[in-house]
């Protein structure tokens, strides 16, 4: 993968999950046949790399033991190494990590940021780019937490100065590291806080000093925004579509390095017709 995105726009990650219960598409791709076709249509319509999810992440997620992740792995892992597609791994358990980097992960996303010091010297003697996200919860998946009155993008900077100076010193260069200020749950209930840090994505992109991914796929905050002057519930996951794509749009303005998105073809296709459009200078 790039260090770096495209010339012409950011990297794209197509998001797989081989679960029962993601928010988005539990169960759609649990069946290692349907999770490698799926992956074959995610790298077809544009994928840089495809992230394989083997447990969610939302508040109301079973938990999924290292063991079981690996089982949902395996079988999908050996066909993608075989067709040479490059993959990445969303996990925080180091176990599923180790097995993830000896079988040829390109990229591991870790919810928790990292923070198992004892991986540490095995993450810098691997080559593999890794996604530091930040979360307001810390370990574990999201849950529904008040974000508290701090200005979020400042708690997002102190986590990010602390863990990847730390990881740095561990031995593992800022050029294989990519900073996920989370989105959604991971920085509260409310919507607010997470547009806080998509409107100062261009600042964190500077003051990390490394590639900035974001990923708003489908997210309840998306939801909420969209419903917010009527009255009733917050958009479905299937109605939020249109705001995933322009908080996505919005994101390459800003000059992030990577999208994560379960909706490849959607996206790919809007960032070529903004480039189309209004030429190089859409991309910061």
């Amino acid at each position: 993968m790039p260090e770096q995105g495209h010339k012409q726009g950011p990297s794209l990650v197509g998001i797989l999950n081989t679960t029962r219960d993601s928010f988005s598409d539990g169960g759609e791709f649990l069946e290692p046949t349907a999770a490698i076709e799926q992956a074959r249509r995610l790298v077809a319509a544009g994928a840089d790399i495809v992230e394989l999810g083997p447990a969610s992440s939302h508040p109301d997620s079973e938990a999924v033991s290292a063991k079981e992740e690996i089982a949902r792995l395996a079988p999908v892992v050996a066909t993608l190494s075989d067709e040479k597609i490059p993959f990445g791994v969303d996990s925080f358990q180091s176990e599923t990590q180790r097995w993830s980097i000896a079988h040829g992960a390109r990229m591991l996303n870790d919810i928790e940021g990292f923070n198992d010091e004892a991986m540490w010297h095995e993450l810098a003697a691997s080559d593999c780019e890794l996604v530091v996200m930040h979360s307001i919860q810390q370990q574990g998946p999201a849950t529904r937490e008040s974000a508290g009155p701090e200005p979020m993008m400042d708690r997002v900077l102190a986590f990010f100065e602390d863990r990847l100076g730390a990881l740095e010193r561990a031995g593992i260069a800022r050029s294989r590291m990519i900073a996920d200020p989370g989105m959604g749950f991971f920085l509260g209930v409310d919507p607010a806080p997470s547009v806080e840090v998509l409107q100062g994505l261009a600042r964190l992109r500077r003051e990390v000093r490394c590639r900035v991914l974001v990923s708003v796929s489908r997210k309840s905050f998306l939801g909420a925004i969209c419903a917010e002057s009527e009255i009733g519930p917050p958009r479905e996951v299937a109605a939020r579509l249109p705001a995933t794509l322009a908080a996505e749009l919005y994101a390459a303005r800003q000059g992030v390095d990577m999208i994560r998105t379960h909706d490849l073809q959607g996206l790919a296709d809007a960032l070529r017709t903004s480039l189309r459009l209004e030429g190089e200078g859409f991309f910061v």
